[in-house]
Protein backbone atom coordinates (compact mmCIF):
# COMPACT_ATOMS: atom_id res chain seq x y z
CA UNK A 1 0.00 0.00 0.00
CA UNK A 2 1.23 3.48 -0.41
CA UNK A 3 1.89 5.45 2.14
CA UNK A 4 1.36 8.89 3.05
CA UNK A 5 4.52 10.85 1.43
CA UNK A 6 6.33 13.15 4.52
CA UNK A 7 6.89 16.73 3.58
CA UNK A 8 9.73 17.20 1.10
CA UNK A 9 8.59 14.40 -0.41
CA UNK A 10 5.35 14.69 -2.11
CA UNK A 11 4.37 14.99 -5.81
CA UNK A 12 1.44 17.67 -5.76
CA UNK A 13 -1.67 17.83 -7.90
CA UNK A 14 -1.63 20.70 -9.72
CA UNK A 15 -4.61 23.14 -7.97
CA UNK A 16 -3.19 26.63 -9.30
CA UNK A 17 -5.90 29.35 -10.65
CA UNK A 18 -8.71 28.16 -8.27
CA UNK A 19 -11.65 28.68 -10.29
CA UNK A 20 -10.34 28.56 -13.62
CA UNK A 21 -10.62 25.82 -16.67
CA UNK A 22 -8.41 24.23 -14.81
CA UNK A 23 -10.35 23.67 -11.70
CA UNK A 24 -13.21 22.73 -13.19
CA UNK A 25 -11.41 20.03 -15.31
CA UNK A 26 -10.30 18.06 -12.14
CA UNK A 27 -13.92 18.57 -11.09
CA UNK A 28 -15.39 16.98 -13.83
CA UNK A 29 -14.07 13.57 -13.00
CA UNK A 30 -15.67 11.77 -9.72
CA UNK A 31 -13.70 9.76 -7.19
CA UNK A 32 -15.47 6.76 -8.60
CA UNK A 33 -13.97 6.96 -11.67
CA UNK A 34 -10.22 8.22 -10.87
CA UNK A 35 -10.22 5.60 -7.82
CA UNK A 36 -9.83 2.76 -10.60
CA UNK A 37 -7.05 4.60 -12.54
CA UNK A 38 -4.49 4.97 -9.87
CA UNK A 39 -4.76 1.19 -9.21
CA UNK A 40 -1.34 0.13 -9.22
CA UNK A 41 -1.19 -3.22 -11.61
CA UNK A 42 2.61 -5.56 -11.30
CA UNK A 43 1.93 -7.53 -14.28
CA UNK A 44 0.95 -4.32 -16.48
CA UNK A 45 4.32 -2.76 -15.46
CA UNK A 46 6.40 -5.82 -15.67
CA UNK A 47 5.26 -6.51 -19.09
CA UNK A 48 6.32 -2.63 -19.87
CA UNK A 49 10.04 -3.51 -18.16
CA UNK A 50 9.62 -7.14 -20.34
CA UNK A 51 8.72 -5.44 -24.01
CA UNK A 52 11.78 -2.87 -23.33
CA UNK A 53 14.04 -5.44 -22.21
CA UNK A 54 13.52 -7.77 -24.68
CA UNK A 55 13.72 -4.80 -27.69
CA UNK A 56 17.23 -4.10 -26.31
CA UNK A 57 17.69 -7.98 -26.50
CA UNK A 58 16.81 -7.97 -30.05
CA UNK A 59 18.64 -5.56 -31.36
CA UNK A 60 22.09 -6.91 -29.20
CA UNK A 61 21.51 -10.30 -31.03
CA UNK A 62 21.29 -8.36 -34.58
CA UNK A 63 24.21 -6.89 -33.58
CA UNK A 64 26.24 -9.61 -32.33
CA UNK A 65 25.22 -12.11 -34.91
CA UNK A 66 26.12 -9.05 -38.25
CA UNK A 67 28.92 -7.83 -36.42
CA UNK A 68 30.51 -5.76 -37.96
CA UNK A 69 27.80 -4.61 -41.00
CA UNK A 70 25.82 -1.41 -41.97
CA UNK A 71 23.26 -3.39 -39.64
CA UNK A 72 24.60 -2.17 -36.57
CA UNK A 73 23.53 1.62 -37.26
CA UNK A 74 20.01 0.10 -36.87
CA UNK A 75 20.42 -1.68 -33.91
CA UNK A 76 22.44 1.72 -31.95
CA UNK A 77 19.58 3.51 -33.10
CA UNK A 78 17.06 0.88 -31.53
CA UNK A 79 19.16 0.64 -28.65
CA UNK A 80 19.06 4.44 -28.07
CA UNK A 81 15.25 4.10 -28.72
CA UNK A 82 15.07 1.52 -25.64
CA UNK A 83 17.26 3.26 -23.55
CA UNK A 84 14.63 5.74 -23.67
CA UNK A 85 12.09 3.61 -22.91
CA UNK A 86 14.25 2.27 -20.00
CA UNK A 87 14.39 5.93 -18.50
CA UNK A 88 10.47 6.29 -18.88
CA UNK A 89 10.17 3.41 -16.64
CA UNK A 90 12.46 4.88 -13.93
CA UNK A 91 10.37 7.81 -13.91
CA UNK A 92 7.35 5.91 -13.13
CA UNK A 93 9.46 4.43 -10.22
CA UNK A 94 10.34 8.27 -9.51
CA UNK A 95 6.49 8.95 -9.03
CA UNK A 96 5.94 5.44 -7.34
CA UNK A 97 3.82 3.68 -9.91
CA UNK A 98 5.81 0.77 -11.27
CA UNK A 99 5.10 -1.31 -8.46
CA UNK A 100 2.65 -1.00 -5.35
CA UNK A 101 5.62 -2.44 -2.95
CA UNK A 102 7.52 0.39 -2.34
CA UNK A 103 11.04 -1.36 -1.67
CA UNK A 104 10.55 -3.42 -5.18
CA UNK A 105 9.45 -0.16 -7.17
CA UNK A 106 12.77 1.79 -5.81
CA UNK A 107 14.58 -1.44 -6.69
CA UNK A 108 13.35 -2.33 -9.75
CA UNK A 109 13.32 1.73 -10.30
CA UNK A 110 16.84 2.31 -9.52
CA UNK A 111 18.23 -0.70 -11.83
CA UNK A 112 16.80 0.76 -14.93
CA UNK A 113 17.86 3.77 -14.16
CA UNK A 114 21.48 2.93 -13.35
CA UNK A 115 21.89 0.61 -16.36
CA UNK A 116 20.79 4.23 -18.75
CA UNK A 117 23.35 6.45 -16.14
CA UNK A 118 20.42 8.01 -14.40
CA UNK A 119 20.12 8.11 -10.75
CA UNK A 120 16.30 7.23 -10.32
CA UNK A 121 16.35 8.40 -6.61
CA UNK A 122 17.92 12.08 -7.78
CA UNK A 123 15.69 12.43 -10.57
CA UNK A 124 12.82 11.78 -7.70
CA UNK A 125 14.06 14.77 -6.44
CA UNK A 126 14.03 16.69 -9.27
CA UNK A 127 10.93 15.74 -11.29
CA UNK A 128 9.29 16.32 -7.87
CA UNK A 129 10.04 20.34 -8.28
CA UNK A 130 8.86 19.84 -11.85
CA UNK A 131 5.67 18.97 -10.96
CA UNK A 132 5.36 21.30 -7.90
CA UNK A 133 6.70 24.15 -10.14
CA UNK A 134 5.27 24.09 -13.39
CA UNK A 135 6.86 26.91 -15.53
CA UNK A 136 7.58 29.13 -12.12
CA UNK A 137 11.29 30.01 -11.33
CA UNK A 138 11.50 27.03 -9.08
CA UNK A 139 11.33 24.18 -12.25
CA UNK A 140 14.30 23.33 -12.94
CA UNK A 141 12.88 21.51 -16.29
CA UNK A 142 12.47 25.53 -17.25
CA UNK A 143 16.18 25.71 -18.56
CA UNK A 144 15.60 22.47 -21.19
CA UNK A 145 12.39 23.05 -22.81
CA UNK A 146 11.23 27.04 -21.72
CA UNK A 147 11.11 29.76 -24.33
CA UNK A 148 10.20 27.97 -27.36
CA UNK A 149 10.30 28.43 -30.47
CA UNK A 150 13.44 30.12 -30.51
CA UNK A 151 13.76 29.58 -33.88
CA UNK A 152 14.27 26.86 -36.54
CA UNK A 153 18.04 26.83 -36.97
CA UNK A 154 18.22 27.25 -32.98
CA UNK A 155 16.91 23.87 -32.09
CA UNK A 156 18.04 21.80 -34.92
CA UNK A 157 22.09 23.11 -33.79
CA UNK A 158 20.78 22.21 -30.54
CA UNK A 159 20.08 18.20 -31.96
CA UNK A 160 23.27 18.44 -34.32
CA UNK A 161 24.80 18.53 -30.70
CA UNK A 162 23.07 15.93 -29.02
CA UNK A 163 23.46 13.54 -31.96
CA UNK A 164 27.42 14.61 -31.42
CA UNK A 165 27.26 13.95 -28.23
CA UNK A 166 28.56 16.74 -26.92
CA UNK A 167 25.71 17.95 -24.61
CA UNK A 168 25.73 14.56 -23.32
CA UNK A 169 27.62 15.86 -20.07
CA UNK A 170 24.59 17.89 -19.23
CA UNK A 171 22.35 15.75 -19.21
CA UNK A 172 23.38 13.60 -17.13
CA UNK A 173 24.85 16.52 -15.04
CA UNK A 174 20.89 17.28 -14.83
CA UNK A 175 20.15 13.63 -13.62
CA UNK A 176 22.74 13.48 -10.90
CA UNK A 177 20.70 16.95 -9.27
CA UNK A 178 23.38 19.66 -10.25
CA UNK A 179 22.01 22.93 -9.81
CA UNK A 180 19.77 24.23 -12.81
CA UNK A 181 20.51 27.73 -14.22
CA UNK A 182 17.10 29.57 -16.13
CA UNK A 183 18.20 31.61 -18.75
CA UNK A 184 15.34 34.02 -19.08
CA UNK A 185 15.85 34.65 -15.10
CA UNK A 186 19.30 33.27 -14.66
CA UNK A 187 18.24 32.01 -11.29
CA UNK A 188 19.69 29.13 -9.93
CA UNK A 189 17.15 26.20 -8.69
CA UNK A 190 19.31 23.23 -6.75
CA UNK A 191 17.43 20.33 -6.61
CA UNK A 192 18.85 18.63 -3.26
CA UNK A 193 18.09 21.94 -1.60
CA UNK A 194 14.33 21.38 -1.13
CA UNK A 195 13.56 17.49 -0.48
CA UNK A 196 13.19 15.77 2.28
CA UNK A 197 16.24 14.41 4.49
CA UNK A 198 15.37 10.91 3.46
CA UNK A 199 15.02 11.66 -0.26
CA UNK A 200 18.29 13.31 -0.15
CA UNK A 201 20.39 10.61 2.05
CA UNK A 202 18.87 8.27 -0.94
CA UNK A 203 19.48 10.44 -3.66
CA UNK A 204 23.34 10.38 -2.79
CA UNK A 205 23.58 7.39 -2.03
CA UNK A 206 22.26 5.99 -5.45
CA UNK A 207 24.54 8.46 -7.23
CA UNK A 208 27.53 6.34 -6.00
CA UNK A 209 25.72 2.97 -6.88
CA UNK A 210 25.26 4.17 -10.63
CA UNK A 211 28.85 5.69 -10.50
CA UNK A 212 29.79 2.22 -9.69
CA UNK A 213 28.42 0.47 -12.15
CA UNK A 214 29.51 2.24 -14.69
CA UNK A 215 32.83 1.97 -13.48
CA UNK A 216 32.53 -1.64 -13.46
CA UNK A 217 30.49 -2.65 -16.84
CA UNK A 218 33.16 -1.84 -19.09
CA UNK A 219 36.15 -4.05 -16.79
CA UNK A 220 33.72 -6.73 -17.09
CA UNK A 221 32.79 -6.48 -20.76
CA UNK A 222 36.73 -6.51 -21.02
CA UNK A 223 36.83 -9.58 -18.80
CA UNK A 224 34.40 -11.31 -20.80
CA UNK A 225 34.90 -10.79 -24.32
CA UNK A 226 38.74 -9.43 -23.97
CA UNK A 227 38.96 -6.52 -26.21
CA UNK A 228 35.92 -7.18 -28.57
CA UNK A 229 33.90 -7.23 -25.53
CA UNK A 230 35.17 -3.98 -24.50
CA UNK A 231 34.57 -2.42 -28.07
CA UNK A 232 30.99 -4.05 -28.15
CA UNK A 233 29.96 -3.01 -25.11
CA UNK A 234 31.22 0.66 -25.96
CA UNK A 235 29.77 0.34 -29.40
CA UNK A 236 26.35 -0.81 -28.63
CA UNK A 237 25.52 0.52 -24.93
CA UNK A 238 27.85 3.72 -24.22
CA UNK A 239 27.67 5.04 -27.50
CA UNK A 240 23.54 5.31 -27.68
CA UNK A 241 23.66 6.76 -24.69
CA UNK A 242 25.85 9.82 -25.52
CA UNK A 243 24.53 10.20 -28.80
CA UNK A 244 20.90 8.47 -29.88
CA UNK A 245 19.46 9.07 -26.49
CA UNK A 246 20.27 12.56 -26.08
CA UNK A 247 18.23 14.28 -28.83
CA UNK A 248 15.30 12.24 -27.77
CA UNK A 249 15.21 13.21 -24.44
CA UNK A 250 15.04 16.74 -25.63
CA UNK A 251 12.69 16.32 -28.03
CA UNK A 252 10.44 15.14 -25.92
CA UNK A 253 10.33 17.53 -22.90
CA UNK A 254 10.01 20.68 -25.99
CA UNK A 255 6.95 18.52 -27.26
CA UNK A 256 6.09 18.25 -23.87
CA UNK A 257 5.92 21.95 -22.62
CA UNK A 258 7.45 24.17 -25.39
CA UNK A 259 5.79 27.08 -27.65
CA UNK A 260 2.94 26.87 -24.91
CA UNK A 261 0.83 29.78 -24.98
CA UNK A 262 -0.39 30.59 -21.04
CA UNK A 263 1.39 29.07 -18.26
CA UNK A 264 -1.13 29.25 -15.34
CA UNK A 265 -2.88 25.45 -16.28
CA UNK A 266 -1.58 22.44 -16.89
CA UNK A 267 -4.28 22.38 -19.71
CA UNK A 268 -2.37 24.81 -21.43
CA UNK A 269 1.57 24.60 -19.61
CA UNK A 270 1.63 21.14 -20.54
CA UNK A 271 1.25 19.14 -23.72
CA UNK A 272 -0.62 15.42 -24.98
CA UNK A 273 0.79 14.68 -28.34
CA UNK A 274 -1.56 12.37 -30.83
CA UNK A 275 -0.29 10.61 -33.19
CA UNK A 276 -3.32 11.09 -35.57
CA UNK A 277 -2.45 11.51 -39.09
CA UNK A 278 0.58 10.56 -41.25
CA UNK A 279 3.07 7.85 -41.10
CA UNK A 280 5.69 10.02 -39.94
CA UNK A 281 3.41 10.85 -36.81
CA UNK A 282 3.28 7.44 -36.18
CA UNK A 283 7.06 6.92 -36.24
CA UNK A 284 7.92 10.60 -34.18
CA UNK A 285 4.99 9.31 -31.21
CA UNK A 286 6.98 6.16 -31.41
CA UNK A 287 10.27 7.45 -31.02
CA UNK A 288 9.48 9.81 -28.41
CA UNK A 289 6.74 8.82 -26.67
CA UNK A 290 7.43 4.87 -25.42
CA UNK A 291 4.65 3.67 -22.56
CA UNK A 292 1.58 6.06 -23.18
CA UNK A 293 4.14 9.22 -22.02
CA UNK A 294 2.32 11.26 -24.67
CA UNK A 295 -0.50 11.90 -22.41
CA UNK A 296 1.70 14.42 -20.50
CA UNK A 297 -0.97 16.96 -20.06
CA UNK A 298 -2.80 14.50 -18.10
CA UNK A 299 -0.19 13.06 -16.24
CA UNK A 300 0.54 16.70 -15.25
CA UNK A 301 -2.96 17.21 -13.51
CA UNK A 302 -3.21 13.59 -11.87
CA UNK A 303 0.36 12.16 -11.12
CA UNK A 304 -0.49 9.68 -9.19
CA UNK A 305 -2.29 7.79 -12.51
CA UNK A 306 0.32 5.05 -14.00
CA UNK A 307 1.28 5.32 -17.48
CA UNK A 308 -1.10 2.08 -18.82
CA UNK A 309 -4.03 4.00 -17.27
CA UNK A 310 -3.49 7.62 -19.17
CA UNK A 311 -5.17 6.62 -22.73
CA UNK A 312 -8.42 5.92 -19.88
CA UNK A 313 -7.95 8.85 -18.62
CA UNK A 314 -7.33 10.96 -21.58
CA UNK A 315 -10.89 9.34 -23.27
CA UNK A 316 -12.72 10.40 -19.45
CA UNK A 317 -11.45 14.06 -19.69
CA UNK A 318 -12.65 14.03 -23.25
CA UNK A 319 -15.92 12.93 -22.75
CA UNK A 320 -16.18 15.43 -20.09
CA UNK A 321 -15.66 18.47 -21.94
CA UNK A 322 -11.96 18.95 -19.81
CA UNK A 323 -10.10 19.05 -22.97
CA UNK A 324 -11.61 21.95 -25.00
CA UNK A 325 -9.16 24.44 -25.71
CA UNK A 326 -6.35 22.47 -24.00
CA UNK A 327 -3.03 21.93 -25.64
CA UNK A 328 -3.75 18.58 -27.11
CA UNK A 329 -2.01 18.10 -30.75
CA UNK A 330 -0.77 15.79 -33.13
CA UNK A 331 2.43 15.26 -33.35
CA UNK A 332 3.03 16.98 -36.62
CA UNK A 333 1.38 20.29 -35.53
CA UNK A 334 3.78 20.27 -32.52
CA UNK A 335 6.63 19.38 -34.75
CA UNK A 336 5.63 22.55 -36.81
CA UNK A 337 5.38 24.76 -33.68
CA UNK A 338 8.85 23.70 -31.65
CA UNK A 339 10.34 24.06 -35.30
CA UNK A 340 8.83 27.38 -35.80
CA UNK A 341 11.31 30.30 -37.10
CA UNK A 342 9.15 32.80 -35.27
CA UNK A 343 11.09 33.31 -32.54
CA UNK A 344 9.17 33.92 -28.73
CA UNK A 345 9.40 37.46 -28.68
CA UNK A 346 8.62 38.58 -32.35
Amino acid sequence: MDRVPRTGEEFREDLRSPGSRNAQARSWLSADELLPLTQLDAVKSSLAIGQTLGLIGAALLLAIATWPSPWMALSIVLIGVCQHGLFILAHEAAHYRLFGNRRLNDIVGRAVGMVGGVSMCTYRVTHRLHHNNLYSQEDPDTAIHGGYPRGKDYLAGKLARDVLGLNAWKTYAYFFGAPAINDDTLRVVRPLDDTSPQLRAAARADRWLVVGFHLVAPLLALASGGGRGLLMYLVLWLLPLLTVLQPILRLRAIFEHGGVYDLSSPLTAARSNRSTGSVGAWIARGLLFPHHVNYHLEHHLYPAVPHYNLPRLHQLLADAGALQGAEVRDVGDTWRTVFSDRLRDA
